[in-house]
């Protein structure tokens, strides 16, 4: 189990290395997503496989949180080139997020805020105006989670490889203001 004692040092955040372990970010997606697993939500990150994952890291830029000399964070930054698949996705100005997952152990410390952060940052660094996500809607923590970050419901989807519908949630970047629906 991993665990962030007083004298460890914070997580840092950096992108994802060629050197770091597919396998080793694998295990700790399907670690992270075993709560949603557990409440029976086929989430892709409860079961991809090392290549389904390689194949996800490359659609954008694949950050993780490293403490202790372990990955124990991670999430997927799409620009608003890389974002496609839904109407609010397909939009020119949508950046998003995916494939986030913080290990359970070090969750509520603010890893994950930091990751968002970091990926906010990156979307209007880029120019975007919005940056979006999908989570299941029956994950109620989460939706509701992501609606104090200042995320809005905007749509639903339902995706081939997921036993649930899905909200698009999405924010407002850079005082550019709303965008309607």
């Amino acid at each position: 189990m991993l665990s962030l004692s007083a004298r460890s040092a914070e997580p840092v955040i950096r992108s994802l290395l060629p050197s770091d372990s597919i396998a080793d970010l694998t295990a700790l997606l399907h670690k992270a997503y075993g709560r949603l697993a557990r409440m029976g939500l086929r989430y892709m990150a409860t079961h991809q496989s090392e290549d389904v994952t390689r194949e996800r890291v490359a659609q954008g830029t694949c950050l993780v949180a490293v403490a202790d000399g372990r990955l124990c964070g991670t999430i997927l930054f799409r620009s608003q080139t890389q974002t496609r698949g839904c109407p609010w996705y397909d939009r020119p100005e949508v950046a998003s997020l995916a494939q986030f997952a913080v290990d359970p152990a070090l969750q509520a410390r603010g890893i994950g805020l930091s990751l968002i952060e970091r990926v906010e940052a990156l979307a209007v660094a880029g120019g975007a105006r919005e940056i979006a996500l999908d989570t299941a809607e029956p994950a109620a923590h989460l939706v509701g989670w992501y609606g104090r970050l200042g995320y809005r419901f905007v749509e639903h989807a339902q995706w081939s490889h997921t036993n649930y519908r899905s909200v698009i949630l999405s924010k407002a970047l850079g005082g550019g203001g709303d965008i309607a629906c």
